[in-house]
């Protein structure tokens, strides 16, 4: 099984840190803080002058649910036409019915404009209403790649579940399960030594980092309430290195503290 270190940016500074650190590939998106939003084409084309790094573009036009209107669906076709142009060599998609099932007429859209391309189901599998289900209809649509935390906060406490989809993975032949959602070296090792087939993992690899303002005008948020704007999460390369170390089975004595 081929082994992959995705790493999720929404920065050029992140995506040159993830690069540098050994990731595999990269899913673009922008605001993490949110759980990402659909990215911006520019910065694609900026990491492209770069790098060909694999890159997969997240599309999610706004924060919240999957259940998406016409509108929102067509935005985020008519985005990948641009963002496939720009170097993307693959999506990151989901649509649920209010039922909480993956929506195959919803993706429709989606799947034509990313045809012939990578494709990623993204996490919206663990609000859906039934995991195991839900990843064999993405195997039936054509998806070579399903994101989960196993339906819950965060992979660890997931585990349980992700187990049954590796399990389906393997016996199903189905796409292959990109563990999410609180990942670092010692997760990927913890993983690892449960889970020996357990082999692609994704992770921001993020720390805050402190804003250069000098001047910090209190009590005028720009987004929620209590949202530190101050501090600018952005992906460390160490902590990358780190992780690829840990997925590769290379020695972990000189893995820095994260």
């Amino acid at each position: 099984m081929t082994k992959i270190l995705e790493v999720c940016v929404d920065s050029l500074a992140s995506a040159r840190a993830a690069i540098k650190g050994g990731a595999d590939r990269l899913e673009l998106c922008s605001a993490l803080t949110v759980g990402g939003l659909s990215p911006y084409g520019e910065l694609l084309r900026m990491i492209r002058a770069e790098s060909e790094i694999p890159i997969r573009c997240l599309m999610r036009p706004r924060g919240g649910d999957f259940l998406y209107t016409k509108e929102e669906i067509f935005m985020m076709a008519e985005q990948m036409k641009t963002l496939r142009d720009l170097g993307a060599r693959g999506f990151v998609i989901g649509c649920l019915t209010a039922e909480g099932d993956l929506d195959a007429c919803a993706m429709e859209p989606l799947l034509k404009a990313a045809e012939g391309l990578g494709l990623t189901l993204h996490r919206c599998i663990d609000v859906s209403r039934d995991p195991c289900k839900t990843y064999l209809d993405a195997k039936a649509l054509g998806f070579d790649t399903v994101l989960t935390s196993g339906a819950a906060g965060g992979c660890v406490q997931g585990m349980d579940t992700i187990a049954k989809l590796l399990d389906l993975r393997d016996r199903e032949k189905g796409p292959e399960v990109l563990i999410g959602s609180g990942v670092n070296a010692q997760v990927i090792a913890h993983f690892r030594q449960r889970f020996p087939q357990a082999c692609a993992f994704h992770m921001s690899g993020k720390t805050d980092m402190e804003s250069p303002m000098i001047f910090r005008r209190e009590g005028v948020p720009m987004g929620l309430p209590g949202l530190d704007e101050w501090h600018i999460p952005q992906t460390e390369e160490f902590k990358i290195r780190n992780a690829r170390t840990a997925l590769y089975g290379e020695s972990t004595a000189n893995m820095m503290h994260e």
